[in-house]
């Protein structure tokens, strides 16, 4: 009988632990969902969720837009300001490398933003808002279900 007793307290004792666990649980600060096509276009988009800050409640987002047509980077679009802002390359070997856009070059049509506006790759820029400094992560390195891989340079 006090076996069993103390078989039952060490498992209320365990339960009482997982739910402390999973209480203490803290969403991530930046994620990238999976890829969709658009229906009525030719690229993919997914979506990248982040928080300005750790104690931000709910998310923001951004779009990352990959076209087949221009395989070798991921163009990153803002639909607050409905501009595209900048670009990553798609073969990036885990290194951050970001084209941030100046001001003046964001447009809200990737057709109207030359090539030469695009700066040489550095940093990965802050998550947008922040103000603590948290660089952006890079997405993840799967392109879209359709799309080839980019020739190395």
């Amino acid at each position: 009988m006090k076996l069993r007793i103390v078989s039952i307290v060490a498992g209320l004792t365990l339960i009482a632990a997982g739910v402390t666990v999973s209480g203490s649980y803290s969403a991530p600060r930046q994620y990238y969902s999976g890829w969709n096509k658009s229906p009525k276009h030719s690229y993919y988009y997914r979506e990248y969720y982040y928080k300005p800050a750790d104690d931000y409640a709910g998310y923001k987002h951004q779009y990352v837009m990959y076209y087949p047509e221009k395989p070798k980077h991921y163009y990153y679009y803002n639909p607050y300001q409905k501009t595209y802002w900048g670009r990553c390359p798609v073969q990036t070997n885990g290194k951050g490398q970001y084209s941030e856009l100046a001001e003046k070059d964001r447009k809200a049509s990737l057709s109207d933003i030359p090539e030469e506006a695009f700066p040489a790759p550095g940093a990965m820029p802050h998550v947008p808002g922040a103000i603590d400094g948290v660089a952006m992560d890079l997405p993840p390195d799967n392109l879209p279900p359709e799309g080839s891989p980019a020739e190395a340079p």
